[in-house]
């Protein structure tokens, strides 16, 4: 191919030595004397023979020698060739504007100026012509080289970074007006990052606002693409849609909103802030749009400016990313057209989180084509991931995040059948919570499996605030008593509770909030959701059963305690009675049937007629089976006991109160229950008449077994060693209890 001369002058600029580069953008002065006055011209040439721009075309034809190296100047053959700058010029490279024969006549100004504007149309010719590296180079090996000075003022000026700086903000600012040149856009941004990763500490000061120059070229060029694509599909006019307008599809999403609230299981978060309606059921596009902080770009208006010429003139001026139940309150998902939902996910929010912003704009498309059939709309989403690089996996998690907050039950088939395929390390723990909700625990099982959630590793560490580790932890605790697998939930729960004993130390009165982020918080909030879950799912009998420690037990007492006055026709006070039996420990059986009784005598007052008769055959049943053990106690015991009962010695309620490390958890508490909080003082202290109590407790095995019969469950080996005796007590409490917990034999929850 013919080399033309356009194409030789970008070789020499391509080829130049960067540190004659501002030479050759320096305006020079012919300095021949002409009638004992200097010539003056602009000099558009330089000498063959030395290389210096001295000498303007006449003179040079007339003078011997050059005037700054007294070099001669040959007679024959080409003295002069023409400069870079004019040459790229004669070329059409450089602007004819830009050329100062038409300014002659005109004040020049400030002759540096002029100098500047010269080196900027030779890095914008650099630019148009896939040259970038050529101005990343001038500034790291002139700009930033120590060695690179000059005496003469004006050369220095072109030596400094300053010029680059002034140069990219004129040329961040002209091509976000030029909507076309993205490969411009592109350069510009490599120049800007080469700029701000060269320049030392001693001037990153200096550099603060072309960190904001490289945003908006990004998002400028973001927008770009992302609206070529939209133009080459015509902005989806031909494609329908599956909603009919934009009020049916709002009225849907309200009815998403609506459904995720009604189903939403509380936050550990949640439950600790007082449970604000604002954190009720989230959706993924929620929580998705939440994270690009596009409210934030709003208030902060960061962003206006140059690249606000790309905003369409129709779009709405605040789009909000929580979903109301308003309709007409804000603008908030849906986007009303794919022009704005282009605008708002590229134009606002950061750069840096373009791969966020496809994601939002997949889902986006899955929404609204999603019913439909898939040879109408389901290339538009493979160009899309094609356009822009996007993995198969990630397209389909896309597609899973909108079938999950779709309330259908089509939608969460088709995502149940999607997640095996597509679960990794990467996939967020709120897929597990969601699934749950929707009553899926076997494939948020699954989830939690390929997620590496399964079990907890002791090299895990808890993170800094705890509350992110904590809430996952809940969440595998759920999911396993939902799925029916109590055993593995408690070993999660300890293996859990037991890691973050040995990171956190419970001695934290030098921290600000030192309750929240002990050890003793995790341990409650753990327990207390333990228990929650167990009740409601009617397998209390089942979590007796398991090896609590003293920590935990206080927790365990609190949570039964307080379901037994809030339902007490429930067996959740007769269960916690029994907890303490099975153990051994009959004072503090005796003690929580004795304070029920006073709750209950409260409650038969106000209550029906078929009310009070089953709370009356739940206490005499508690009432005959305590007794019963109590006769087993050696004498001195049942006079303490006695004591107690008359109130002249009431050691439990002389107990200073050992509260919850963190009280505002769970439920909000009745002014009642004082005697619960005062008991779980004196655990500890009745636990230790353990090893009194063994000679005695020879003949209480038979009763202890009758009553875990009752309940449909078997002994521990920690009993099985004992003697068991057949007497008539053991007959006594099997036919008392059978008929009042009918349900808590059951091993299926409800």
């Amino acid at each position: 191919m013919k080399e033309t001369p356009s194409m030789k002058a970008l070789e020499q600029l391509a080829s130049i030595d960067l540190i004659e580069l501002c030479k050759e953008a320096k305006i020079e002065h012919c300095r021949a004397t002409r009638d004992l006055s200097s010539c003056g011209l602009y000099v558009r040439h330089v000498l063959n023979s030395c290389g210096h721009a001295s000498l303007c075309a006449e003179c040079s034809q007339r003078c011997d020698a050059c005037p700054i190296c007294r070099s001669p100047i040959p007679d024959n053959g080409n003295k002069v060739r023409l400069r870079l700058y004019y040459r790229c010029l004669e070329e059409g490279l450089i602007s004819k504007q830009h050329d100062e024969r038409f300014q002659e006549k005109e004040d020049h100004g400030n002759p540096a100026n002029m100098d500047v504007q010269r080196l900027h149309s030779l890095f914008d010719v650099a630019l148009q012509n896939n040259l970038t590296s050529l101005i990343c180079h001038y500034i790291t090996d002139v700009c930033l080289d120590e060695n690179a000075v000059s005496s003469d003022p004006l050369m220095a000026f072109l030596l400094d970074e300053v010029v680059i700086k002034d140069w990219c903000k004129r040329t961040v600012n002209a091509l976000i007006c030029e909507i076309g040149k993205i490969l411009h856009l592109a350069g510009i941004s490599s120049v800007l990052e080469v700029m701000i990763a060269s320049f030392t500490e001693s001037v990153s000061a200096h550099v603060t606002d072309l960190h904001q120059l490289i945003e908006n070229a990004l998002k400028a060029k973001q927008h770009l693409e992302a609206m070529i694509w939209c133009i080459r599909h015509r902005f989806l006019e031909d494609i329908c849609s599956r909603y009919t307008d934009l009020t049916s599809w709002s009225s849907d999403v309200i009815k998403r909103k609506e459904s995720a609230k009604e189903r939403h299981w509380p936050e550990v978060s949640d439950k600790a802030s007082g449970y604000n309606e604002a954190n009720q059921g989230t959706l993924f596009i929620e929580q998705a749009l939440q994270n690009l902080g596009i409210e934030q770009s709003y208030r902060d208006n960061v962003e206006e400016g140059a690249i606000a010429c790309l905003w369409n003139e129709q779009a709405s001026s605040v789009f909000c990313s929580t979903i109301t139940t308003d309709h007409f309150s804000v603008n908030r998902y849906p986007f009303k057209n794919l022009r704005e939902a282009v605008d708002i996910l590229f134009l606002k929010g950061a750069s840096d989180m373009v791969i966020a912003k496809q994601a939002i704009f997949l889902y986006y498309l899955f929404d609204r084509h999603w019913t439909r059939p898939d040879s109408e709309w389901r290339y538009l989403v493979d160009d899309f991931a094609a356009t822009f690089g996007i993995p198969n996996r990630t397209m389909l998690e896309c597609l899973v995040f909108c079938l999950l907050d779709d309330y259908s039950t089509q939608a969460l088939e088709e995502a149940c059948s999607l997640l095996p395929d597509i679960c990794s390390k990467e996939t967020p723990p709120k897929i597990a919570k969601v699934l749950l909700e929707r009553h899926r625990p076997d494939m948020a099982l699954v989830v939690l499996k390929c997620t590496g959630h399964d079990s907890f590793s002791a090299a895990a560490n808890i993170e800094k605030d705890g509350m992110t580790s904590l809430s996952e932890a809940v969440t595998a605790v759920r999911v396993r008593i939902e799925y029916g697998h109590l055993t593995e939930a408690f070993m999660y729960h300890r293996s859990y509770c037991s890691r973050v004993k040995e990171q956190r130390s419970a001695d934290m009165t030098h921290v600000e909030d030192p309750l929240r982020i002990s050890w003793m918080y995790h341990v409650e909030v753990m327990t207390t959701e333990f228990c929650t879950i167990c009740i409601e799912r009617n397998i209390v009998d089942k979590m007796i059963d398991l090896p609590w420690d003293s920590e935990e037990e206080k927790h365990l007492h609190k949570s039964l305690f307080d379901c037994a006055r809030e339902s007490p026709t429930e067996p959740c006070g007769s269960l916690l009675v029994v907890f303490y039996l099975r153990r051994y420990r009959y004072l503090e059986a005796y003690e929580v049937d004795h304070s029920l009784q006073r709750f209950e005598q409260q409650m038969i007052e106000s209550a029906t007629e078929e009310t009070a008769s089953k709370i009356r055959t739940i206490a005499r049943w508690r009432e005959s089976l305590v007794a019963k053990c109590l006769d087993m106690l050696p004498e001195v015991q049942r006079d303490s006991v006695k004591a107690i009962n008359s109130g002249e010695q009431s050691q439990f309620a002389r107990t200073a109160q050992v509260s919850s490390p963190v009280s505002h958890v769970g439920k909000a508490q009745n002014p009642a229950i004082g005697s619960s909080s005062s008991f779980t003082s004196v655990l500890q202290n009745k636990s230790s008449r353990h090893s009194e109590n063994t000679n005695a407790l020879t003949d209480s095995g038979g009763l202890i077994r009758s009553s875990r019969s009752e309940f449909g469950r078997k002994v521990p080996s920690i009993l099985q060693s004992r003697g068991v005796s057949q007497g008539t007590p053991t007959s006594i409490m099997r036919l008392a209890a059978g008929g009042i917990f009918p349900s808590v034999s059951q091993n299926g929850a409800r």
